[in-house]
């Protein structure tokens, strides 16, 4: 990973040619669906190659799938027998919340209004079975008060979900301060990184995150299928995953069908057959992320945040996202009426952006350049008028 070094417009211009359809398109939708890489789609294809040539390589793809594990790891400072894979963060949470030890003092999770409803879904689901009880903290103007964490958890807390960044408007969230009252309450600290990782620095040591997971989809460069789940070894050893499968045992090889063996680290959360193409495009994602540096990349957003908001604000536009940069990951948020009109009206125009519920989305990655950005504003500008 490289240091701390100031990613330029020049920079961004000559990173644009990683992505072959930036010649022809603003792609300002990473909050949905990063680019295509041509580093991705080459490890895409040899994995079709070997499969296509080889036929059956087993050995081979399964030390991929460990590869993009540690990439995963190196992102965010774990050791690779702190990660395990598997296909979504629904999955990946519905297997947390089944390994965890409910009694009658850990008796409830708290989640917030702001996680993705993904979290609330599979959360109000296993409380159904298990019989523990679910409390939201509020979205308050956009945001999350800190000192609602102080209010809602509390000793019979047995799970905190905290999402890193609001996905409707951006809202980033204060992982490391958050961490620390969660456990000052004795809960476990579970962060759903997947709406800004790879635009943000998130060190699970430095931030005492307990649990993470994430999918690759987004500013991981990556594609669907794919999520990986981090689990701090010291707590990994002490759950006993319900959704778990052969590659989730100490030895998947030994086919011991009467032997329910978990593996002693947080590979004990892998589940069947890894996803062995996804994990290729994958592992090549975050090695450019890796390679670019998230403290590089986040201090790019960051900028391209100031001078997109101070944008919108001298054409006086409904501004949903929070305007301190200190609270504010990659997406701009613009309330408009009918925003998934408004999403097809600007690709009409070569301009790739996301709707979600009242707003339109602008979220740039470290390849976007200020000329791309002020040309999504205009064009926005002109569709609100007609």
């Amino acid at each position: 990973m490289i240091s701390n070094t100031l990613i330029t417009e020049e920079d961004a211009k000559e990173w644009q040619k990683e992505f072959p359809i930036l010649r022809d398109v603003i792609h300002v939708g990473n909050c949905s669906q990063a680019p295509q890489a041509k580093k991705v789609r080459l490890a895409i294809e040899k994995y079709l190659d070997n499969w296509l040539t080889v036929g059956m390589d087993w050995e081979y793809w399964v030390e991929e799938v460990n590869r993009s594990k540690e990439e995963f790891a190196k992102l965010i400072n774990a050791s690779p027998e702190e990660v395990a894979i598997t296909s979504s963060v629904s999955l990946a949470t519905a297997s947390i919340i089944g390994a965890l030890p409910f009694d009658e003092i850990k008796s409830n999770i708290v989640l917030t209004e702001a996680d993705f409803p993904t979290i609330g879904h599979v959360s109000l689901a296993q409380a159904k079975r298990q019989g523990f009880g679910v409390d939201f903290i509020p979205v308050k103007n956009g945001e999350i008060e800190e000192a609602d964490y102080e209010k809602y958890v509390n000793d019979n807390t047995m799970l905190t979900c905290v999402t890193s960044a609001y996905y409707q408007n951006g809202f980033k969230q204060n992982l490391k301060k958050i961490g620390e009252i969660i456990h000052q309450k004795g809960s476990i600290y579970y962060v759903d990184a997947y709406q800004d990782i790879g635009t943000s620095h998130i060190d699970v040591k430095e931030m005492d995150i307990d649990i993470l997971t994430t999918g690759n989809l987004k500013y991981l460069l990556g594609m669907p299928g794919i999520a990986f789940i981090y689990v701090k070894k010291e707590l990994s050893e002490r759950l006993e995953p319900s959704i778990t499968g052969w590659f989730g045992m100490k030895n998947p090889f030994s086919f011991e069908i009467k032997n329910l063996d978990y593996a002693p680290d947080t590979r004990r959360f892998d589940t069947g057959t890894p996803a062995i193409l996804t994990a290729f495009a994958a592992r090549a994602g975050m090695e450019i992320i890796n390679k670019v540096g998230p403290k590089n990349i986040e201090e790019r957003i960051d900028r391209l945040s100031i001078f997109t908001l101070d944008l919108m604000r001298t054409k006086g536009m409904d501004i949903a996202s929070p305007l301190d940069i200190k609270r504010k990951g990659a997406v701009t948020a613009i309330r408009v009426p009918n925003p998934h009109d408004v999403e097809r009206k600007l690709k009409e125009k070569q301009i790739i952006a996301s709707a979600r519920g009242d707003v339109i989305r602008i979220a740039p990655h470290f390849f976007t350049t200020q000329e791309n950005l002020k040309i999504v504003v205009d064009e926005l500008e002109d569709v609100l008028k007609v």
